[in-house]
């Protein structure tokens, strides 16, 4: 039977027919349930004297399994409403668990004022919240009135889920993320040791906390997921009809943000939804900058700091390592005193916090449901690592296919703490330095910028660039690091600072390499207040805790500075000097921390296998196409086999049928250097990509040295190339980028080349440097190297000169002629029309993919008058081909 049209029709059915079954299949196969939230608005009675009602506006999932489940109270972060819940809790819903979402007092649709998570109301109306659970037929019960329940959230949240935890023992088990155990400490540390009294105030910090506040006096909210609330992940979205309580917005009080649209007064203005004191002590220590005793005293009464021995329950603990508000030593004093209880705790430090990192939402979320099945059901989940207290995420690189960051999660059996299992020391060199504090304390230098994670330094990576004003810092460096150092946990520093009067200060330290900004890992710093004195006061600094590796010939850059722009600073001027009172930096490290050797991905493996059985149906396909061509298609013209390109009739059209090139055609010799000219849009590159067989042609052919270009080719060995940018390994240095490149190509080592490529390059002892640290420039002369590797007989270069500096533009000018001279031809692709004037023998010019004129560069010009009573210009010429002289 003979199929009509051919095998490939017959292929092409197959495909079609397998794509359909595959299609219908999908669509037809059961999914699971969709989980509808049922909102609700459960009054609740708090207050010191338990006299004060308060309806909470909830949102209800029941378990997408049916019957019994345990529960999971999700609580939001500061500024956002049970809406930020949203798609977490429909997630937990589907793994059978019955879920309640709910907007804290003060917050959302919620009636009453805002606590700070204070057992006298926000832990009461948790408590409250529980009692409703035991009530639902859908919620497992561990005795009457105690249902099996747990608790997550993040910041606020997280702070909600410990302290709820302490005083209600129906709590079994709780996942708080990137959340304090003692407040006052968060936004009054002191890297001293000396506590919240001594500790200096994190302004914009605590501003942004209480200007959220405000912001939920208007309407809806006001600002939203746009505000704070955006830190912490807040949504929109509705969760469908109400059951089992009253309707939203039928509670009694406030209701829609406690406004009603009407114009709040002065006081609400300055103090927001916040209970009265809470904003008179706010009030005092924003105009002091100092912490008072009642102040540590009220914020540490809503902290896991006055409940010791308290948290008893299993507790999974996230924290970020991007997070200037709630670094990662409130998960370490957590960590120890639920520890100390004997309950099981994991310690997690993620990719992220507060100034903004990956986020890794579905690992976590992975996380957080592992662990409620540990500990709630009963059961193992697959994919969690059970036998790990102690992960965290590191940098892997880059993904080569994707070009994202790669994500890796060290494991340990244990939690080491901020000191680490074992300390090492590295020298530090420097004399005594003189630092001042300007008068007003501005200008001042920059670390984190709080609620704008990234805008020093990206989002990934866990590091950011920083800033430090000149004359207010002291620097004391290491020499060049001769091996790695993995820093796992909080270095320490004792300095000396001499002067008189109380000297506020920063410490951080920095990773630095040649050539590249120093990096402040995190954006962290320790801030400190130290009595300064003429014979120099000893001071011990404890730095951020991090995970970072510093590579070797690295070095380590502690740097005290006296300013810093999110905190608060003395505005009276002053100077000090700093002194290094013992001259080695303690870092702490975990050597059990071990990366687990993952296998690949099933594509890995699987993709090869179905490449190889495409790659044999394309080759049965081609032999049967040439047989039936009779071979024209590999035959050598014999015509133009000594023409390095000849382009006949060639043409490209859109998916929408506009046409990028259109009937082109040249020829370019031996020895020429031949610009491709043309304005945006004039089909140059889509001309190059078909050079290289990287795209058909719709029409017409292209030919080097008489073989006809498809991808393949092995006439291709005669070309180097270098179109639409560079791209290379960002971890591995230049030589061994080139190496790579060579080694792929399959062809002797002999034959690269190697040492005029890179002398061509011109990065000198750059060459050794991972390439994630060149500049643009320094990375477009790499390419052009690796280009003309092999020395081709026809090198092709887009923009070969863009990021260079004029010398360099010089230079390349001289590269690109000597090339051409020794019987080798260049096509140069550019809009620095003045270049290619001094480099290019010939010009092809191209408007609209069309062909526009073509031939020598001295004859092109010389069909153009002088101007000015100067000769003509290429760019005059060029604009006049075009129809763009004005």
């Amino acid at each position: 039977m003979t199929f009509p049209g051919g095998r490939r029709a017959l292929a092409i059915v197959v495909t079609l027919v397998i794509l359909m079954t595959g299609g219908v299949t999908w669509a037809l196969w059961p999914s699971g349930p969709v989980v509808k939230g049922h909102d609700l608005v459960i009054p609740v009675v708090d207050g010191p004297a338990d006299d004060q009602h308060v309806d909470l506006d909830a949102t209800f999932y029941p378990p997408a399994s049916g019957g019994r489940a345990p529960a999971v109270l999700l609580a939001h972060g500061f500024g956002g409403s049970k809406e930020s819940m949203r798609e977490q809790a429909g997630r937990l819903a589907e793994q059978g668990y019955a879920v309640l979402t709910w907007s804290a007092r003060g917050f959302g649709r919620s009636t009453g004022q805002i606590a700070l998570n204070s057992p006298d109301y926000e832990v009461k109306d948790v408590r409250g919240l529980i009692d409703w659970l035991a009530e639902r037929p859908e919620v497992r019960l561990d005795a009457p009135g105690d249902p099996r329940v747990g608790i997550a959230g993040g910041s606020y949240g997280g702070a909600i889920a410990l302290m709820a935890a302490a005083y209600d023992s129906r709590v079994d088990a709780i996942v708080p993320q990137i959340t304090w155990y003692d407040l006052a400490d968060a936004l009054f540390p002191d890297a001293s040791g000396k506590g919240p009294l001594n500790g200096v105030f994190k302004k914009m910090w605590a501003g942004i906390f209480f200007s959220a506040a405000a912001d939920r006096l208007a309407p809806d909210g006001g600002l939203g997921a746009g505000g704070l609330a955006g830190l912490t992940g807040a949504a929109a979205g509705s969760g469908g009809n109400a059951s089992g309580g009253r309707e939203t917005g039928q509670g009694r009080g406030q209701g829609s943000g406690g406004q009603s649209g009407r114009t709040p007064g002065s006081e609400q203005v300055q103090c927001g939804r916040f209970l009265p004191q809470i904003c008179d002590m706010y009030q005092k220590v924003a105009e002091t900058g100092r912490a008072t005793a009642e102040a540590v005293d009220l914020l540490r009464r809503s902290s896991p700091i006055s409940v010791p021995g308290r948290i008893k329950v299993p507790t999974l603990l996230v924290q970020g390592q991007r997070d200037s508000l709630f670094p990662l030593s409130h998960a370490d004093a957590n960590a120890r005193a639920i520890a100390a209880t004997g309950a099981p705790v994991e310690v997690v430090w993620f990719n992220g916090g507060h100034d903004g990192g990956d986020g890794e939402a579905d690992w976590l979320s992975d996380r957080t449901t592992g662990w409620f099945d540990r500990y709630l059901k009963g059961t193992a989940s697959s994919g969690v690592d059970d036998s790990a207290a102690f992960t965290v995420t590191r940098d892997g690189g880059r993904d080569p296919g994707t070009r994202r960051p790669v994500l890796l999660h060290a494991t340990a059996g244990r939690y080491p703490g901020l000191p680490g299992v074992r300390r090492t020391t590295v020298a530090l060199r420097g004399s005594q330095q003189p630092v001042a504090n300007p008068a007003g304390g501005s200008p001042s230098s920059i670390s984190a910028v709080p609620g704008l994670g990234g805008l020093l330094g990206g989002n990934g990576g866990g590091a950011s660039l920083a800033l430090d004003m000149p004359g207010q810092a002291a620097a004391f460096e290491s020499a060049p690091l001769s091996a790695p150092a993995q820093v796992t946990g909080s270095p320490t520093v004792t300095i000396r600072v001499y002067g008189t009067g109380e000297a506020t200060l920063f410490a951080k330290l920095y990773d630095v390499s040649g050539g590249s900004p120093p990096v402040l890992p995190s954006s962290l710093v320790s801030p400190l207040r130290v009595t300064a004195s003429e014979a120099g006061t000893p001071v011990t600094v404890t730095l951020p805790a991090i995970d970072r590796r510093f590579d070797a010939g690295h070095r380590m850059r502690v740097v005290v500075s006296t300013t810093d722009l999110g905190y608060a600073t003395p505005a009276a001027p002053a100077v000090y000097r700093i002194a290094l009172d013992s001259p080695t930096l303690e870092l702490p490290g975990d050597a059990a921390l071990r990366t687990p050797a993952t296998g690949p991905a099933w594509w890995t493996w699987a993709m090869p296998l179905a490449a190889i059985v495409v790659a044999t149906a394309l080759l049965l396909i081609g032999r049967a196409r040439r047989g039936t061509e009779g071979g024209d298609g590999a035959a050598v013209d014999a015509e133009s086999a000594e023409v390095p390109l000849v382009i006949s009739g060639l043409g490209k059209r859109y998916r929408n049928g506009e046409k990028a090139v259109d009937g082109l055609s040249f020829r370019v010799e031996k020895g020429q250097v031949l610009g491709l000219l043309g304005p945006n849009g004039a089909g140059k590159t889509t001309t190059m990509r078909m050079l290289m067989g990287l795209i058909h042609p719709d029409e017409g052919e292209i030919r080097i040295f008489g073989t006809r270009v498809r991808p393949g080719a092995p006439v291709l060995s005669r070309l180097g190339s270098f179109v639409e940018g560079p791209g290379f390994l960002p971890h591995l240095s230049g030589r061994a980028n080139l190496e790579l490149y060579w080694q792929a190509t399959g062809r002797p080592p002999q034959d690269a080349h190697m040492e005029e490529a890179l002398e061509i390059a011109g990065l000198g002892a750059a060459l050794e440097r991972a390439v994630r640290t060149y500049s643009q420039g320094m990375r477009q002369r790499l390419a052009i190297a690796q280009a003309m590797l092999g020395l081709p007989d026809l090198l092709v270069l887009d923009e070969p000169t863009n990021g260079l500096d004029p010398p360099q533009i010089a230079e390349m000018r001289r590269v690109l002629k000597a090339y051409a001279e020794r019987g080798r031809t260049v096509i140069v692709s550019s809009h620095l029309l003045a270049e290619v004037e001094q480099t290019c023998t010939h010009v092809v010019v191209m408007h609209r993919g069309r062909l526009v004129s073509a031939g020598p560069v001295g004859d092109l010009l010389g069909t153009a008058p002088a101007a000015n009573g100067a000769g003509p210009r290429l760019e005059d010429v060029f604009l006049d081909l075009i129809g763009e002289r004005r």
